[in-house]
């Protein structure tokens, strides 16, 4: 077979993210205060977007409408409801006019609707931008990836500190959702507020729960944090320094008498002598009785949840947005009439074409972004109603590919809705993503047991164990076995080395000494 040279032409189809398309997907990963700050922009860029006060006139109102891309008059008339006025954002999801999954271009329809497909070799650079793109999110698409200046964050706040160490120290949601709650109740000294029985009972939980997970937080940075008073916020920064002596104790016992300056009651109470006592008092002034504030001055902020939760009176759960962190934004059709008029030049109509194309895209994405995430929340309380109703110990196992296969979405969607949105429900408020667990395969070899659920199985049967009947991991997997839980020696090893529990060997050892 001879060898040559010769020229094809090709035809090949790939799919192109569009800039607006681009902006879509970045509006769904955005929390309510970046959104906010993102329209805040765009209407200080584009002069045919604007506020809705919600006290604009009628005939004022009129002057905007949603619709994009089709003659002003014609979407003018289909969008005026009977009162007169053009439905902004905000109104626009309500339970009545939030569309269907099919009205979405944020996922699935998006190939067809709002991406160039062209016929190219890449010699154009679309595999480039194709190549941006992944099933998994890939990088995003988000104006600063390269510039690493850009993504430095400043200092964190109290409540993001704590949360790191949370989802490190504590392996079991349930515990997280415990220990969440936790910090929601912290004071600015760092002091904890909440009452551990109604904490438990709002919870769905024993207070016993709620007093381990207080325990384990304890150990968080800064020391002396989530303390119920100040007696034991000494008591954990002594602790720590490993300085929390009987003496020590006995003078924490007797705050009274220090804060009356009593040394010869202190030197008595605590059998010691005044040179012992002095260097007690140094001890103490060493340690700080509000931890918070040497963390950060700033006051926490409130989370504002974007989804609403409440029980229905016929049975079921009512979920709603919440209107407060939707901005109500509006395109000024009667302005860009009047502009359109009057330009002159191909440059200014252009101008004006494209800046009311991007207010109309912008109004139809904040729409779109609302019926996503009411979609996704929806779906999460449909497959954890066990938990609203029963509580932490309910949580069911779930995971994204769980939702994105219920709703007809993509993974990479469900992970962006879920990252920075927030669910005020009955039992607290919850980052949607919290709700997400991994699954353990079940005797019959369906995935039906949460592994956070089995964890706390196993530290049940652990603190239950008498010191002359210690269970060996091997003895904890005949156990959960009979219980119709499928899981090897190892992955109870673990679990348990995860939850800081010792081996048995060293249990029984522990045990055997108290005796």
């Amino acid at each position: 077979m001879a060898l040559s040279q010769r020229l094809d032409l090709r035809q090949a189809q790939t799919l192109v993210m569009t800039p607006q398309l681009q902006q879509a997907i970045k509006l769904l990963q955005l929390s309510n205060v970046e959104l906010s700050e993102f329209v805040d922009r765009e209407i200080e860029q584009n002069p045919l977007l604007e506020r809705d006060d919600g006290e604009r006139p009628a005939a004022e109102a009129a002057e905007s409408r949603p619709e994009p891309d089709v003659d002003p008059r014609e979407a003018e008339a289909a969008a005026l409801p009977p009162d007169g006025r053009t439905r902004d954002t905000v109104e626009m999801t309500s339970s009545e006019t939030m569309g269907s999954a099919s009205d979405a271009p944020l996922d699935t329809d998006f190939e067809n609707d709002y991406a160039d497909d062209r016929f190219s070799d890449g010699a154009d650079g679309s595999a480039d931008v194709y190549g941006q793109w992944n099933e998994r999110g890939g990088r995003g698409f988000e104006d600063d990836d390269g510039n690493f200046e850009a993504r430095l964050s400043g200092d964190k706040s109290l409540r993001d500190h704590l949360i790191e160490q949370l989802n490190v120290d504590l392996p079991d949601p349930a515990d997280r959702l415990i220990g969440l709650a936790l910090i929601d109740t912290l004071d600015e000294a760092g002091w904890l507020s909440a009452d551990l029985e109604a904490l438990a009972e709002q919870l769905g939980t024993t207070p016993e729960h709620v007093e381990r997970v207080l325990a384990a937080v304890q150990r968080f940075d800064p020391p002396g944090i989530f303390a119920r008073s100040l007696k034991e916020c000494l008591a954990i920064q002594l602790r720590e320094k490993n300085r929390l002596d009987p003496a020590m104790q006995a003078m924490l016992d007797n705050l009274e008498l220090l804060a009356a300056r009593n040394l010869n009651a202190l030197i008595k109470v605590c059998g010691v002598d005044a040179e012992d006592i002095s260097d007690m008092l140094a001890e103490i002034r060493k340690l700080n009785p509000k931890p918070a504030l040497a963390f950060d001055h700033t006051p926490a902020q409130l989370v504002t949840p974007d989804i609403l939760m409440r029980a229905n009176p016929g049975g079921g759960w009512i979920i709603d947005l919440n209107p407060d962190t939707l901005p109500r934004v509006l395109v000024n059709q009667r302005y860009f009439s009047r502009v359109s008029g009057t330009a002159k030049t191909k440059a200014d109509k252009e101008y004006i074409t494209e800046r009311f194309h991007s207010a109309n895209w912008l109004v139809k994405s904040l729409h779109q972004r609302a019926t996503t995430i009411l979609k996704v929340a929806t779906e999460i309380v449909r497959q954890q109603d066990a938990f609203f109703i029963h509580g932490v110990s309910h949580l069911r196992p779930l995971i994204l590919r769980d939702i994105a296969e219920a709703i007809g979405m993509h993974e990479s969607t469900v992970s962006r809705v879920t990252t920075n949105k927030f669910m005020a429900t009955p039992r607290g408020v919850f980052e949607l993503k919290y709700f997400f667990t991994s699954a353990i395969q079940g005797a019959d070899g369906a995935a039906a047991h949460s592994a956070e659920a089995v964890r706390h199985r196993i530290k049940v049967m652990i603190d239950a164990e008498p010191a002359d009947d210690v269970l060996s991991d091997d003895k904890i997997v005949e156990i959960l076995q009979k219980e119709g839980i499928d899981i090897a020696r190892r992955t109870v090893a673990k679990y348990r080395e995860a939850m800081r529990i010792p081996s048995s060997v060293q249990r029984r050892r522990a045990k055997m000494s108290r005796m």
